[in-house]
């Protein structure tokens, strides 16, 4: 899924870990990444954040939170353009490949624009 976003992939999961970032590197290059997530748990550490950055300076993850407002995680390709696509998934990205889950494509994807306009707003998560 990662790999056919053009301009854009938000993921909107607050069980982030080391594996979520190892999978934004099928994402091409060029494509914004955006992380939203309370990280809860702690499951992502500062340390390994930085860790992934010097060794993929071509992926730029940005990390913003979330504030509770989510419960369900979501993929987002190519948000507010032709291409744009939303996920609803199942389970956390960390936990890919381990259980069986599903990922189902939002077919009414507006329903969803002024949430993410606001979260595009909120604040930079800040890892321990």
């Amino acid at each position: 899924i990662y790999s056919e976003a053009k301009h854009s992939v938000y993921v909107i999961d607050n069980y982030i870990s080391l594996k979520t970032l190892v999978l934004m590197k099928s994402v091409a290059a060029g494509v914004a990444i955006i992380l939203f997530s309370d990280n809860l748990m702690n499951g992502l550490h500062s340390t390994e954040y930085a860790d992934f950055q010097k060794e993929y300076p071509s992926i730029n993850v940005k990390l913003l939170r979330i504030k509770g407002r989510f419960h369900d995680r979501y993929i987002i390709l190519d948000y507010n353009t032709d291409s744009e696509k939303i996920y609803h998934c199942g389970a956390s990205s960390k936990d890919e490949g381990s259980r069986v889950t599903t990922i189902s494509e939002v077919t009414e994807r507006e329903v969803y624009h002024d949430l993410i306009d606001e979260i595009l707003k909120y604040p930079t998560l800040k890892l321990k």
